[in-house]
């Protein structure tokens, strides 16, 4: 049967719930939402967290994972595919087995290095899946320094990160400098070894979480829209950079990417939302 949607790109979202409502499948609905996109989710993992720390957080069984996603794309036109927090190395084999059936839908990748068995530190078998598997199939791989440190144990710089990321197949590796201390931020980008552009931004004066989920499920959405890649990420950046300037702490912790920031104010004004009610007749 032919698909009935021809208008709106369909972004497929693998990631954790997160209770807050700040990083994870929830930054990835809200981000694509805001860009015309529709996020389609699928639930890796389950955590218990609040704004100033992850406290734990379970994995979502293999065959979850894959029902889930199974039964979305058989029924909807995926034009891009975000990948966030998997959660355990078998989630991983598990999302690589629906991925490599379909090769001609990009792939914005976006490591975050906890797995369910000790969520503050990341297993050496966890690293050897995801790169032997997810990052020779990924069109855009987004990390910030620590964790391209962490994926390359002994590079003293986030260009060697870089140069040695590349060497696992993903067509472009995006490095930010979101967690440096730099009073501006640096983010690099490569395409076959080679240093395509250097992004400089202001660092504003927060603390932030969720902004690598905002940034790679926008870029996904900017892919998805039909941007190139190097477009993308460059229009990716700017998306999220006023999401951060814009933000909100919510709770006690770090603040929040504000990623209806283009929303009026006026809008939430209660004339506005007059308009919503239905008066009594």
């Amino acid at each position: 049967m032919k698909p009935t949607n021809d208008t709106v790109p369909i972004v497929m979202a693998f990631s954790a719930n997160d209770p807050t409502g700040g990083s994870g499948i929830q930054a990835d609905i809200e981000t694509l939402f805001s860009l015309g996109c529709h996020c389609s989710t699928v639930v890796t993992s389950v955590s218990v967290q609040d704004t100033c720390e992850l406290k734990d957080f379970r994995p979502l069984s293999t065959s979850l994972v894959i029902e889930q996603a199974r039964a979305v794309l058989e029924d909807m036109p995926i034009a891009a595919f975000k990948v966030g927090l998997i959660g355990s190395v078998e989630n991983v084999t598990a999302i690589y087995t629906i991925l490599r059936d379909y090769p001609h839908i990009p792939i914005i990748f976006h490591p975050c290095l906890k797995d369910g068995g000790q969520h503050n530190q990341i297993s050496v078998e966890f690293i050897n899946a995801i790169t032997s598997l997810l990052f020779p199939i990924t069109t855009i791989l987004i990390a910030d320094s620590i964790s391209a440190y962490q994926l390359v144990p002994g590079a003293d710089t986030t260009h060697a990160c870089a140069n040695k990321l590349q060497e696992y197949g993903s067509k472009f590796v995006f490095i930010t400098g979101v967690h440096e201390t730099t009073p501006v931020i640096y983010n690099i980008l490569y395409q076959g070894q080679e240093l395509v552009k250097t992004f400089k931004w202001e660092r504003l004066p927060a603390q932030y979480y969720g902004c690598g989920c905002t940034l790679s499920a926008s870029v996904a959405g900017f892919i998805a829209r039909g941007l190139a890649p190097i477009e993308a990420i460059q229009a990716g950046q700017g998306y999220t950079w006023k999401c951060l300037k814009q933000g909100h702490r919510l709770g006690m912790g770090s603040t929040s990417p504000n990623r209806s920031s283009w929303l009026e104010k006026k809008s939430l004004e209660l004339g506005s939302l007059e308009t919503f009610i239905k008066k009594d007749e």
